[in-house]
């Protein structure tokens, strides 16, 4: 009996379901601090969590290359049958992510204070979010060792790894929630403390995987570890993956404090709604992170019909799950909400703006499927580009256009900016495709 699906759609769901599965998680645990927090008497709790979560996401994500660009290179390395090139990839990676980390643990003070600053929410909402971020930090090292590690097993094709690493350490940090906040009474402050043991439990999950994928007599060289050139040129190579997370990550931190800026319960509507956007990037992410690796692997393998015929399966899949999520929230999207928050007011605000939700999947489909197919060509330059194109010349101008329209026109604002992405992206991928110069060197 043949297969059902082709070839490179098996290859592209082997890799993805796991991936996929793994995404989810992370979602998964805002909704568990959102559910948790929901149900307690008061919204700044939910407000604080809120804030301090964005804080850290622009934090750990202005580093996201350390996932995104060890996936691109790995991949490549690994099409080419590179086994130095790719252990010797993620030694130097690992030791770039502890020496970071711990230089935010140094800096944190100013940098938390920027940026509660900078987001401006209620007196209330600011000291329960300071004490959440000052806990929060601890984790800075093993949060950018696992993007590492997680970014390395994606590229070197097995999902199994980052998905067992994730889905054990989220549950650890799911039941420490419940315990902490629940059963301990420690609210806000618990769920940091769960956050930071959890994280630490990531990356120790993620050592041992990649210790055990090891080549069979593989000792640490001198070699491997490199000379400093070495690192400045992963830095180098990455620094346009750098200043898009930055530009996207500000734009989150911005609706945060203009929703902020609206009242307590605008903010913690939009936490609720903010959730659901995860949800949608990280299933969707789960074909885009497929694609980084078999599109790096073509690469590698200097093979553009493999190219092709990797973009059209991660394209059809990508849509039927665009579809799959939009039907989700327009029929479950008012008892979803019911479900992660008691406080009637929270609940009515957010079931107003819901319809925006359900724009969202087809809206931002096209950007995350084109970063990972941009991120595995590592044509880094070209996603800062667009980034910065749709966050200052789209977002920005429609936000200050439509500022009588309140919160409505602050989600507005972020639907055209997906738009902008994808169409930004979709051109050059359309360009590129035409002169041939995705195999070039850039």
């Amino acid at each position: 009996m043949k297969p059902s699906l082709p070839a490179t759609d098996r290859r592209l769901w082997a890799l993805a379901w796991p991936l996929m599965l793994t995404n989810l998680t992370v979602p998964l645990l805002g909704l568990v601090d959102t559910a948790v927090l929901g149900h307690l008497e008061s919204p700044e709790y939910l407000g604080a969590v809120a804030v301090g979560a964005n804080l850290f996401s622009i934090l750990y994500w202005t580093f996201g290359f350390m996932r995104m660009g060890t996936t691109g290179l790995a991949a490549q390395a690994w099409g080419k049958r590179d086994s130095f090139g790719q252990i010797a990839l993620l030694l130097r990676s690992v030791l770039l992510a502890v020496g970071i980390g711990l230089l935010l643990i140094l800096l944190h003070q100013p940098l938390i204070s920027l940026g509660l600053t900078l987001m401006n929410p209620s007196p209330d909402v600011t000291g329960l979010a300071a004490e959440y971020a000052a806990i929060r930090i601890w984790s800075a090292p093993a949060v950018l060792c696992q993007y590492t590690l997680v970014g390395w097993l994606i590229g070197t094709q097995f999902p199994r790894g980052p998905m067992i690493m994730l889905i054990v350490a989220n549950g650890l940090n799911i039941a420490l929630d419940v315990l902490f906040v629940t059963g301990l009474g420690w609210n806000s402050r618990g769920v940091a403390i769960a956050t930071v043991i959890a994280e630490y439990g990531a990356a120790a999950i993620g050592f041992a995987i990649v210790l055990s994928r090891m080549p069979e007599g593989q000792t640490l060289t001198r070699a491997l570890f490199g000379e400093l050139a070495d690192y400045l040129k992963i830095l180098r190579v990455n620094r346009y993956i750098m200043v898009r997370t930055v530009a996207l990550l500000l734009v989150l931190a911005f609706f945060t404090a203009q929703g902020a800026r609206q009242g307590d319960t605008i903010l913690a509507a939009n936490a609720v709604l903010i959730t659901f956007l995860l949800i949608i990037s990280n299933a969707l992410d789960g074909f885009a992170n497929a694609a980084e690796a078999l599109v790096g692997e073509a690469i590698g393998k200097g093979s553009r019909r493999r190219f092709r015929v990797v973009f059209q399966s991660a394209l059809r899949w990508s849509l039927w799950g665009a579809l799959l999520l939009t039907i989700v929230f327009v029929v479950g999207g008012r008892g979803l909400i019911a479900l992660l928050t008691g406080i009637e007011a929270v609940r009515i605000t957010a079931w107003q703006y819901l319809p925006w939700l359900w724009l969202l999947p087809f809206a931002a489909v096209w950007g995350f499927l084109l970063d990972g197919i941009f991120i595995g060509a590592t044509r880094t330059r070209d996603m800062q580009n667009t980034m910065l194109f749709s966050a200052l010349g789209v977002f920005l101008p429609v936000w200050w256009l439509t500022t009588a329209w309140g919160n409505h026109g602050l989600w507005f604002s972020l639907i055209c900016l997906m738009l902008a992405r994808a169409l930004s992206m979709g051109w050059l991928c359309w360009s590129h495709t035409r002169n041939g110069l995705w195999f070039n060197g850039h």
